[in-house]
């Protein structure tokens, strides 16, 4: 369940591993803050550390439970931060969204993943830069903010570029329906929406300084973080009218390739229309028929046959339906 645990005095991190209660001690000494990873616990294994950190009821229950909507949330002193995390897989076409709560006060930050959120590299990362790990847990906040919103913008990449593929099938000579694809690509954008657009609002309630965990040092950090949201968040609303364009394009197309189908079947059917009539006027055994007895009535009648065939044919090529 502990992934790591470790406490930070003046941007460097202590040497050594922590239990629980240690890591509870040196959370409230003060001059440090301690930052706890866990994965995917369970009610039982979360208990200690939610009294060891007095964590509020509600946060605990929505930590333990995941599936929330991102948001931001003051309990007493501890700030709760729900994010979303996302990854494209490209092979697949598909967004993989987990989750990550976050438990920020002055002394600790314990972090709770679900999914695929591995926040390994943003520890590492952060502990490279004394200088701004010094102002305690809410640049730890800040570093996760900014690896999810990252990886928010390298996910959008990845659906542009399937987007743009999508849009050339449809226009291009080649009879393929792409319809599949683009509804499973709007139902994946619709998660990447729902994901991202909720946070936006959290995030500004932060830089607006309505939260004292952040110092206002930070401020201008997690308004880059905002400015990077709110440019994936028009990408999305961009990604959305592109695919519902494609979508009207596409069936605008299969429209256009049936008319087509219909007036060459049509043409077709004309002019076969004319050797199936004359063979089944002269199959009809009368005694009396035109150019019965007559030596060259069969290859005149094949010669009529072909001849109105012929202009058939040319007339509907001219109308463009063959």
């Amino acid at each position: 369940m502990i992934v790591d645990c470790a406490v930070y005095e003046q941007g460097h991190r202590r040497d050594g591993r922590l239990t629980i209660d240690e890591a509870g001690r040196a959370s409230r000494e003060g001059e440090a803050f301690v930052w706890l990873g866990l994965l995917e616990p369970t009610e039982e294994e979360f208990e200690s550390i939610a009294r060891q950190f007095d964590l509020h009821e509600l946060a605990v229950e929505d930590a333990i439970k995941a599936h929330q909507r991102p948001k931001v949330e003051l309990y007493d002193d501890t700030l709760f931060v729900v994010l979303k995390t996302a990854r494209y897989v490209d092979s697949e076409e598909v967004i993989e969204i987990g989750e990550v709560m976050l438990f920020v006060h002055p002394g600790f930050i314990v972090t709770v993943r679900h999914g695929e959120a591995d926040l390994a590299a943003v520890r590492a990362r952060i502990e490279g830069r004394p200088d701004l790990l010094c102002h305690g847990s809410g640049m730890a906040l800040y570093a996760i903010l900014d690896h999810v919103v990252d990886g928010y913008e390298v996910t959008a990449q990845g659906v542009d570029d399937d987007i743009q593929e999508v849009e050339r099938q449809v226009f291009s000579e080649e009879r393929v329906n792409p319809v599949e694809r683009i509804y499973k690509l709007e139902r994946e954008v619709l998660d990447f929406h729902a994901a991202v657009s909720p946070l936006e609002p959290a995030v500004d309630a932060i830089v607006r300084g309505h939260y004292e965990v952040v110092p206002d040092e930070l401020r201008e950090y997690f308004r880059d973080v905002h400015d990077h949201l709110r440019r994936v968040s028009r990408r999305i609303g961009d990604f959305r009218e592109l695919l519902g364009s494609a979508l009207h394009a596409n069936l605008t197309q299969v429209s256009v390739r049936q008319n087509e189908d219909m007036r060459k079947i049509s043409a077709w059917v004309a002019i076969l229309a004319v050797p199936t009539m004359v063979a089944g006027l002269y199959g009809m055994n009368f005694e009396h028929m035109p150019e019965l007895k007559w030596r060259f009535g069969y290859p005149a009648v094949l010669v009529l046959i072909a001849v109105i065939c012929a202009v058939l044919y040319r007339r509907f090529k001219r109308a463009g339906w063959l």
